[in-house]
């Protein structure tokens, strides 16, 4: 008979657990059940640890909660959450907000990284094509993001280092870098917070948002 492997047995034994706890008249603590799937189903190898699913702050907490009962945040609970993931932003050090959009798009195509096979260290792709058009030439893209195709053209963004362009240019970084600091539940990676991409490569994907001579804005 061909046996059962011990991961789906534990995750079973787990799911019995949380339905008996979920009799009428329990006090399950259904995070904590939760938590012991989670650490049965998955292991630390190389860079990947565990706790890149166990050890969440409160803001994925509140959103995935909000996601499993099928509702919004309330208001203000929203606004408190993007007011403190604003507050984690780091604005470029030198001042400089826009770096090569051919580097951009190598990045923005790229959805290396973060795998146990990869080195610590090393760089990560931004994966953005998963979820954006962006260039026109790229005819795979995902649909779960808006369109990112003319970003800069139809937000009238000429220099973008002139005064006029600098609300825009300020949101834009602060969306890639932390996309919570503006929709509270977003579905948009914190690349900049948790540390997926650089100042540098952030830079990069800037450009090819933002510089007129990119292709983006053809």
């Amino acid at each position: 008979m061909k046996k059962t492997p011990l991961i789906v047995t534990t995750l079973l034994a787990a799911i019995g657990i949380a339905g008996c706890a979920a009799l009428p008249g329990s006090t399950a603590n259904y995070d904590q059940v939760a938590d012991d799937m989670v650490k049965a189903a998955f292991r630390t190898q190389g860079i990947a640890t565990v706790d890149r699913v166990t050890q969440i702050d409160e803001t994925l907490k509140l959103c995935n909660a909000a996601d499993v009962a099928g509702k919004p945040l309330d208001a203000a609970t929203a606004k408190r959450i993007e007011e403190a993931n604003l507050k984690t932003v780091k604005w470029p050090g030198d001042g400089k907000f826009l770096g090569d959009w051919k580097q951009g798009e190598a990045i923005a195509q790229s959805g290396r990284g973060l795998t146990w096979t990869d080195t610590a260290g090393s760089a990560n792709g931004g994966n953005c094509y998963n979820c954006h058009q962006i260039s026109k030439e790229e005819i795979s893209f995902g649909t779960i993001g808006p369109s990112l195709y003319n970003y800069g053209k139809l937000r009238g963004v000429t220099d973008p280092d002139s005064a006029a362009a600098k609300p825009i240019v300020e949101y834009t970084w602060g969306k890639i870098w932390n996309a919570k600091a503006y929709n509270a539940c977003s579905n948009m990676p914190r690349s900049g917070h948790m540390g997926n991409l650089s100042e540098t490569q952030i830079k990069h994907i800037m450009a090819l948002l933002l510089d007129p001579a990119s292709p983006v804005n053809k």
